[in-house]
């Protein structure tokens, strides 16, 4: 919005405290390459634009504000005469993207000294090369510093992560080789069972009957049915006594196995049918074999489905095989965040899974929507091992008008109002020394407002923390919004 032009003057633009040590040829070359403008109450520049201008205000009221999702924020209300915005990064020329990091409109007629940003630039680095290159230093420096310790915390959150899948993988994998090895050996000792029995006196139709029962166990095994710790034990009696009474030793070896297997008493009885008295106990002792080798197949079968999911969770977290910008279900991606921290959240936490499943799936960058469940749920978990390592972490998914909510519930001990305003701030960490960078949740406003078009949040009171997400459920025009904000420009 162009304002409407009015006489410079060089003695009263000395009088703002950004000129006030300026020669009276400085401030002539001002007036002449700058100029004074009157802006009725509305817009002035509007964030995301090209900075084309640097003004200064004379007087009237400013008002600054940031766009937080679809919504204006305001960030600062001034009627200070000398206040500025605008282009103030314009020195460092095409390094960096020269847009307007915010929006600014006027209360009231308002008078500017408006600089075109390439004028501002030339005075900036002609008047005062040192204090250009001492900014310059310092925002580069920040930049670096933040990217490099950014990269840290991604390292360090990957490395808890891989310590806790190598945990979660090396179960189903030492499971798997225990029963390979048991597996073996059952193998070879029903091999040679099968020969004493085809030694022994079966006639065709006995062995040929044995075999069906065999086939119809190994069936059975696949159905077992569930049961509880007092109907197995049940069980177990009712079998353990009828092996005892047909003279089969150690029958309260057998009666665990067969129980697990879902076999009972009928079973038995129906083996006892097929086969003569005299060889009813190698009968039996080759069937258990039978239903050990199923069983030892099952654990196989089920520790490496297993490894497979964990894999594929790990898969799903990285993204590592799928587009940045994708229609992705939250839901999918909590899990997968979850399942990978669950080594690291520990059997004293409790996980609550509060999903709305007939939510949409929606336009996002899942990887780096996973780094921000992550450093939601460390912080969760990270708060109540705090007061004991026991607590309740709640995942809630659900509608909010037009916009998608994530909410993490924790019941540690809340954020203290006092810190509350500064948890967002870059390097702001509770954790003691060299268990944080304090960049987490500043990674994490970033992603969510910057990159999705979102808001990130927190209410909290003792034994009630609760981190809110808000995500649009359709895409904005602009989906790859940069994430390299100054603390300043976030303010």
């Amino acid at each position: 919005m162009s304002g409407q032009p009015v006489p410079c003057s060089p003695r009263e633009i000395s009088a703002l405290f950004l000129f006030e040590k300026l020669s009276p040829e400085q401030l002539g070359r001002l007036c002449s390459e700058g100029r004074v403008e009157r802006f009725e109450p509305g817009p002035v520049y509007t964030e995301g634009e090209p900075a084309t201008c640097f003004y200064v205000m004379i007087e009237g009221t400013v008002v600054l504000s940031r766009r937080v999702g679809g919504d204006d924020v305001e960030v600062i209300r001034s009627s200070q005469p000398g206040v500025y915005a605008g282009a103030m990064q314009a020195y460092i020329g095409d390094r960096v993207r020269q847009v307007y990091n915010n929006s600014m409109r006027v209360t009231e007629p308002t008078r500017f000294f408006v600089l075109p940003a390439d004028t501002f630039a030339n005075v900036m680095r002609e008047w005062f090369p040192m204090a250009v290159h001492l900014l310059e230093g310092l925002f580069f420096g920040s930049k670096s510093t933040q990217a490099v310790i950014g990269q840290r915390e991604r390292l360090l959150a990957l490395g808890s992560l891989s310590a806790g899948l190598t945990h979660e993988l090396n179960n189903p994998a030492a499971a798997a080789v225990r029963a390979t090895e048991t597996l073996r050996e059952r193998v070879a000792k029903m091999r040679r069972k099968l020969a004493v029995i085809a030694e022994g006196p079966f006639s065709r139709e006995q062995l040929a009957h044995l075999i069906e029962i065999q086939e119809r166990t190994a069936e059975r095994v696949a159905k077992a049915p569930a049961l509880s710790p007092l109907e197995a034990s049940d069980r177990e009696d009712m079998l353990t006594d009828w092996l005892e009474d047909h003279g089969i030793d150690q029958g309260w070896q057998l009666a665990p196995t067969f129980v697990q297997a879902g076999l009972d008493v009928d079973w038995l009885e129906e083996v006892a049918a097929a086969v003569d008295e005299e060889i009813l106990a190698g009968a039996v002792g080759w069937l258990n074999y039978t239903v050990e080798t199923e069983l030892l197949m099952d654990e196989i079968a089920d520790s490496t489905n297993r490894i497979s999911h964990l894999v594929d969770a790990a898969k799903q977290y990285s993204q590592l095989d799928r587009a940045p910008y994708q229609v992705a279900d939250v839901h999918e991606l909590l899990d997968s965040t979850l399942l990978m921290l669950s080594g690291k959240i520990g059997p004293r936490i409790r996980v609550v899974k509060d999903y709305d499943r007939t939510l949409p799936r929606i336009p996002a960058y899942p990887a780096e929507l996973n780094q921000v469940w992550t450093n939601l749920v460390d912080n969760a978990v990270s708060a109540m091992n705090g007061t004991g390592g026991e607590g309740t972490l709640t995942v809630r998914t659900a509608r909010r008008d037009d916009r998608l909510l994530v909410e993490f519930q924790d019941t540690g001990p809340g954020v203290p109002p006092e810190i509350r305003g500064r948890i967002f701030d870059p390097f702001f960490t509770t954790k003691p020394v060299g268990q944080g960078t304090g960049l987490g949740l500043d990674i994490s406003w970033r992603i969510v407002v910057n990159k999705h078009h979102g808001s990130l949040g927190v209410e909290s009171v003792p034994g009630d923390t609760r981190f809110r997400v808000l995500l649009p459920l359709t895409a904005t025009a602009d989906d790859d919004t940069s994430l390299s904000l100054t603390t300043e420009e976030r303010a």
